[in-house]
């Protein structure tokens, strides 16, 4: 394994650095700075699209221990913008491994940076909340720090970044069933996993992943019994054409499953607003409470967006009254920030987090269960 000792710098937009080794690939790069909890699950994280053009900072402090493979990966490609890891592991030491972390990234073109003091840099962005970040390492280290803040300061903010048609697929591909087919889903690619179409085949389901772009005509004629929103980067407020869509695919009662960015555009389509978290949510031990069933979930999150929806009781749906009511279905347990919305006269629910667990604890399984009774009750 390549064992690295050329300068790295990392500047927050604030104008605190911290330094260390280059890891991965040398060079720059710039993005939003995000803390991520989990302990395990590193080649899942960097392959989510949700990090489009974020620099990701892995709180555990061990990282690369059981190298990578080709089957961990959730898409087509490492979609961070930047790596930040305190101690990069020596070896590789996994029955599955087929390479070392560091050569993945550097092969990848991706710069990121180790010997970081991670807990420190951790608690800062916890204080002052997300903000752009850039890593220089090799020559680029050695560049005049005023001139690495501009670098930074250059950045264009993640509020109001409209992304999801940047990794999403550009044609349509199909998911087939496994087993008998029982129902056909289209489920819009904003930045969608590989696992969640698997999970939604692995009960009977026909899966046609769509592009970002598509259209309720297109939707209609694929003759689908429900519609999916992934996951997926960027600010909720610049999807206006998929909440449009939306708005359509609920006028139709088609029922509806959403998850992390299309929890939402759900909340958008139904009138409610999004804002923009102090640090957002990212590791894969959030406890969140299902208020239909009044159990406590450790749930798989990604997000920097939240829906601004009244905690209690039923709410008439603010953007069209014909939609009728609906209520917050789960809150996290940490800040009280909605994780879940439940609309009680259409067809449709959705979820903050990732019940796909890749990667991730199972506790929400049971909702990929709950979208086909949905369109069983349809049938």
């Amino acid at each position: 394994m390549r064992l690295s000792t050329t300068p790295a710098v990392l500047v927050l937009e604030d104008g605190r650095t911290f330094t260390g080794s280059a890891y991965g690939a040398v060079g720059e790069t710039v993005g939003e700075a995000v803390f991520v909890t989990a302990m395990s699950g590193y080649q899942e994280t960097l392959t989510d699209p949700s990090y489009h053009r974020q620099i990701v900072i892995q709180t555990a402090p061990h990282i690369g221990n059981t190298g990578v493979n080709a089957t961990d990966d959730e898409s087509r490609k490492i979609w961070v913008a930047g790596y930040v890891v305190r101690d990069a592991s020596r070896i590789s030491s996994n029955w599955r491994s087929e390479g070392d972390l560091e050569t993945h990234l550097a092969e990848a073109g991706i710069v990121g940076i180790k010997d970081v003091d991670t807990r420190a840099l951790t608690r800062h962005l916890r204080d002052k909340g997300a903000m752009r970040m850039g890593i220089f390492s090799g020559p680029a280290a050695a560049a005049d720090p005023g001139a690495m803040l501009e670098t930074v300061l250059a950045t264009p903010p993640m509020a109001g970044a409209q992304l999801a048609e940047e990794v999403s697929v550009t044609e349509p591909e199909l998911v087939p069933a496994v087993g008998e087919k029982r129902f056909s889903v289209a489920a819009v690619d904003l930045g969608i996993k590989g696992m969640t179409p698997q999970r939604l085949a692995e009960r009977g389901i026909d899966v046609h992943v769509v592009p970002a772009t598509v259209t309720f005509e297109e939707i209609e004629a694929l003759g689908v019994d429900g519609v999916f929103f992934s996951n997926g980067p960027g600010d909720p407020a610049t999807a206006d054409a998929q909440v449009g869509l939306l708005r359509e695919v609920l006028a139709a009662r088609i029922p509806f499953f959403g998850i992390c960015f299309g929890n939402q555009l759900l909340g958008r389509a139904l009138g409610f607003g999004t804002y923009k978290l102090p640090f957002g949510h990212r590791g894969i031990n959030v406890p969140v409470i299902d208020r239909t069933t009044d159990k406590v979930e450790i749930t798989a999150q990604n997000h920097g967006f939240a829906v601004d929806a009244p905690l209690h009781g039923e709410t008439i749906a603010p953007a069209d009254e014909s939609l009728g009511r609906v209520t917050v279905s789960h809150v996290c347990l940490n800040d009280d920030v909605v994780e879940g919305l439940q609309c009680l006269d259409v067809p449709a629910f959705s979820v903050q987090f990732h019940p796909e667990a890749a990667a991730g604890p199972h506790d929400s399984d049971y909702l990929f269960d709950r979208f086909v009774d949905l369109m069983s009750s349809r049938a």
